[in-house]
């Protein structure tokens, strides 16, 4: 499919029924309708779709990428290699969130097939990509931030696996986040006071505002902090804009949350946005108008621990990078991707890279939780 409303939203989302927000048809629809995604942007969509007659079997988020950018599994080594040989790496085909670095379903199966017949259909559709691939000349196929037992699957199927990691914060029955502080070491604990401290004298007010009560003027001052916060930090306005996160407020507001930062005039200097799961809340965008030491780190960090514990959640997922977390009680976690190579030299060159660069990341892994600012268990 060319575009995800060639599909109802019922059907995706009856396939794809998760806690998890971005495999939503409203997401991607938006990402889509507000031109976030398109052939313009390096993104065209090729969802696919399988069907028995009327019936429908499985869906896939597919785009064919003709550049790397927005993905944050990190192939550029792998496409400067192919040019090096005179071969083209674009177009790939890439099964993922756009723009969203979030473990999530990458295939949703109709519910009630017994195991063989979902095994058959993830044959199929593996055997189905391959041809994609060989027939109109795709170098490769992507699947991106996958839960561990869909990579251990493809993995059995031969496509390669990668191994990444991020930073996540975990809820362990916290009262309140004194109580979380209490469970750090004392230098660690006294760090996060100061930084919070810090920001605190700026007499600053932070809010939730639930999706369906965002006004407009919030939703655009949200993306002008967003495109300015982009614009120092990567020489670009982002990859999102305003018609898209007032689009998700219309299609899913029960899931999101902007958490607006006024001064003491109530003007609105900055803002981050964040996700409900089941379980987990996602921090996803943030931005600001205003330098302030530590105000990212209060934004997108301990506003989000504190919502986690004030609502019971059990994880907290802040996004992608940054050992900075691991001080502030992030714990790395494995991330997985699987990937299907054409060419037989390259496959054999990246599956040697990835093997070796699972035995680094297992070992980094290990090394980072050296660094976690928790007490010695007695």
């Amino acid at each position: 499919m060319s575009r995800i409303d060639e599909i109802a939203q019922a059907d995706w989302d009856g396939l794809m029924a998760s806690g998890n927000p971005f495999s939503r048809y409203a997401f991607l629809s938006a990402l889509e309708a507000c031109g976030c995604v398109s052939v313009n942007t390096g993104w065209q969509p090729r969802h696919l779709t399988v069907w028995q007659g009327a019936d429908l079997l499985a869906v896939m988020p597919l785009y064919a990428k003709g550049h790397s950018y927005g993905e944050y599994v990190f192939d550029w080594a792998w496409a400067e290699a192919y040019e090096r040989h005179g071969l083209d790496y674009y177009p790939k085909l890439v099964s993922a969130i756009p723009f969203t670095p979030v473990t999530g379903p990458r295939l949703g199966i109709k519910p009630g097939l017994s195991q063989a017949e979902v095994q058959r259909l993830i044959d199929f559709i593996a055997a189905e990509l391959d041809l994609c691939i060989e027939q109109q000349g795709y170098s490769s196929w992507h699947c991106l931030f996958l839960p561990a037992a869909s990579q251990q699957a493809l993995a059995s199927q031969g496509k390669l696996s990668r191994l990444g990691t991020q930073f996540h914060w975990h809820n362990r029955g916290y009262g309140d986040f004194g109580d979380f502080l209490a469970g750090l070491s004392s230098r660690k604990r006294k760090n996060l006071q100061k930084e919070r401290a810090r920001v605190a004298a700026k007499a600053l007010t932070f809010r939730f505002v639930p999706g369906a009560e965002v006004t407009q003027a919030q939703w655009h001052t949200f993306a002008l902090c967003y495109r300015l916060t982009y614009l120092k930090r990567s020489g670009h306005g982002g990859y999102l804009n305003q018609a898209f996160f007032e689009s998700l407020a219309l299609a899913m507001p029960e899931q999101l949350l902007l958490l607006v930062v006024e001064d003491s005039s109530g003007d609105m200097l900055a803002g981050a946005l964040y996700f409900l799961g089941e379980d987990t809340l996602y921090g996803r965008y943030w931005g600001s108008t205003v330098d302030i030491d530590d105000l990212h780190f209060e934004a997108c960090y301990y506003q989000g621990i504190d919502y986690c514990i004030a609502h019971g959640l059990a994880h907290f997922d802040a996004g992608a990078q940054g050992e900075h977390k691991l001080a502030r009680g992030f714990e790395p976690v494995a991330t997985h991707s699987n990937h299907q190579i054409a060419h037989g030299g390259f496959r054999k060159a990246i599956a040697e890279f990835v093997d070796e660069e699972r035995r680094q990341m297992q070992v980094y892994m290990l090394q980072m939780r050296q660094y976690l600012p928790y007490k010695d268990p007695d």
